[in-house]
């Protein structure tokens, strides 16, 4: 098995350049999210527990953008290694309109029936109050997002990662500042609470679209081609249908699920503690994942890449192995510096910063020692999924295994524990991760099989 890990002459190092940026990225993003966590947090446990239940519907909003970059990946990759500019501008032009489209439907229905979403999410009338402000104007932002996003998806396909690094760095540090200003009134702004963190994301995500307004117009390295953009043609058209839509409906379900989980901890009679303890381990599962995504970005590339150069399949698999054994012992060294900081951090320091104490303390603990124990898979799962069998053009099985692993055994599990058999929070919390364990297995089957391996961009008659 490790056989696979020796490779060529600066291919690590090559790995570790676009890994690192993307890594960076997340860890700039999880930070200041983490900020802005623990600034709701001082205003209060139900602030931060509507703020919470207010973003579900909004996680799900990221989770479609970011199945829509992963679709656009798919194909960017591979016509990037064919050297195919013209083509990378009309697949970013489908992934615009569709982005837009989405996100302005979404937006709008928060903006209407702000209190109607939020007693899907939660059954607390003052957590839904209190959510309700929030989440009509934070789904605005991520109209503005949803192309900000798409662009910078493009650039990082073509092995540009440290761009979207330096946007959404740039971005998540104002959001926090913004933060500071106007959830507690400094500078001589009023103190809006949880409205101001939502005008604060909002702001942030104008300035980020701006600033990559500005760079795709002064760009050289992938130049703007605006009649590719706005008419991809319907070839293009097809391919991004053929390869996003399951992308797509994998992210859009899998977030929903997500979501559901929410809503079952939202309606559990300690629904204030479990979601203020959720909404802490959140920001710290982000934190443990955040190389593992990096890890999984880079094998997108690079698989993706290789297969538009016409590498052979045996070359690729070996490739994807490599890669996936990476991203385990990734997890499992993250796992063990989480095992030692959670007893001598989190538990003292950390958790007390957010008003856990009692029984919320005592979940956001058990939540930790589940994730500790779920991280090696999990690495494995991300890059696996979202890395290797999409970049070879093999979303819908990678959408199978996914949404059949989450729905059949996490969704369900969590919702007979949590609310059928009122099951120790233990167990809630064990089922919340458990979709790992037929996640591996069966994912390991598939790369074996080497069926995931497929050049998207020839056409029929064997034409690019």
């Amino acid at each position: 098995m490790f056989n696979h890990l020796r490779r060529g002459c600066g291919f690590y190092k090559r790995l570790f350049r676009l890994a690192l940026p993307l890594i960076l990225q997340n860890l700039i993003t999880t930070s200041l999210g983490f900020v802005d966590t623990f600034m709701v947090g001082l205003l209060g446990q139900n602030e931060l527990s509507a703020v919470t239940a207010a973003n579900t519907p909004i996680f799900l909003v990221q989770i479609i953008i970011l199945g829509l970059i992963s679709g656009l990946t798919v194909l960017v990759s591979q016509y990037w290694g064919q050297g195919n500019i013209d083509a990378v501008n009309r697949c970013m032009g489908a992934a615009l309109y569709a982005g837009l489209a989405i996100s302005s439907a979404v937006a709008l229905a928060l903006l209407l029936f702000p209190r109607g979403v939020m007693a899907l999410v939660t059954d607390n009338a003052l957590l839904a109050e209190l959510g309700a402000p929030y989440v009509r104007i934070v789904g605005v932002s991520y109209v503005f997002n949803a192309v900000s996003s798409v662009y910078i998806g493009m650039q990082r396909s073509t092995e540009n990662p440290a761009m979207g690094m330096t946007v959404f760095g740039v971005s998540m540090l104002l959001n926090t500042i913004l933060n500071y200003v106007l959830i507690f009134g400094k500078l001589g702004a009023p103190a809006l609470g949880v409205v101001g963190a939502a005008v604060a994301t909002l702001l942030s995500r104008i300035a980020e679209f701006l600033i990559t307004l500005a760079y795709a117009l002064r760009s050289r390295r992938v130049p703007l081609r605006p009649a590719a953009i706005l008419r991809p043609g319907a070839a293009i058209w097809r391919d991004f249908a053929k390869y996003s839509s399951p992308v797509l409906v994998n992210e859009t379900l899998w977030g929903l699920g997500i979501s559901v989980m929410t809503a079952i901890m939202g309606h559990m009679a300690v629904s204030a503690d479990i979601l203020a303890a959720y909404a802490v381990m959140g920001n710290i599962e982000k934190f443990a994942t955040v190389a593992c995504f990096g890890v999984a970005g880079a094998a997108s590339v690079i698989v993706g890449k290789r297969i538009g150069e016409g590498a052979e399949k045996e070359e690729v698999y070996s490739l994807g192995c490599c890669l996936l054994i990476v991203s385990f012992l990734v997890g499992l060294t993250v796992a063990l510096v989480l095992a030692a900081l959670l007893p001598t951090v989190f538990i003292p320091w950390v958790f007390p910063l957010f008003h856990l104490e009692g029984l919320s303390l005592r979940i956001a603990s058990i939540m930790a020692v589940v994730l500790i124990c779920m991280l090696p898979p999990k690495a494995f799962d991300i890059t696996n999924i979202t890395g290797i069998l999409r970049a070879g053009g093999d979303a819908r099985m990678a959408s199978v295994i996914d949404l059949t692993c989450q729905w059949g055994i996490a969704v369900s599990l969590s919702f007979l524990t949590a609310l059928v058999l009122d099951a120790p929070l233990a167990v809630v919390c064990f089922a919340i991760q458990s979709e790992n364990f037929c996640k591996m297995p069966w994912g390991i089957h598939r790369l074996r099989s080497r069926k995931w391996i497929n050049n998207v961009t020839i056409r029929e008659g064997g034409t690019p």
